[in-house]
């Protein structure tokens, strides 16, 4: 049975994860207000979600 012949250094360990790369997240138009949001997520600016408000968010003046 094969066997290291010594141990792996945390370097050397972490460079096979070394080259991930976060997407930017997706993003479309909410139906109510027009305004860009993450898909199936409670808009924002408005509260609303599948075309009833969820979340009541007053203005700030």
């Amino acid at each position: 049975m094969a066997v290291p012949k010594s141990k792996q250094s945390k370097q050397r360990t972490n460079t096979r994860y070394a080259n991930f790369k976060a997407a930017a997240p997706a993003l479309v138009e909410c139906p109510h207000c027009h305004e860009l949001k993450q898909p199936h997520k409670v808009c924002k600016k408005c509260g609303y979600y599948d075309g009833r408000e969820v979340v009541n968010v007053e203005e700030q003046k």
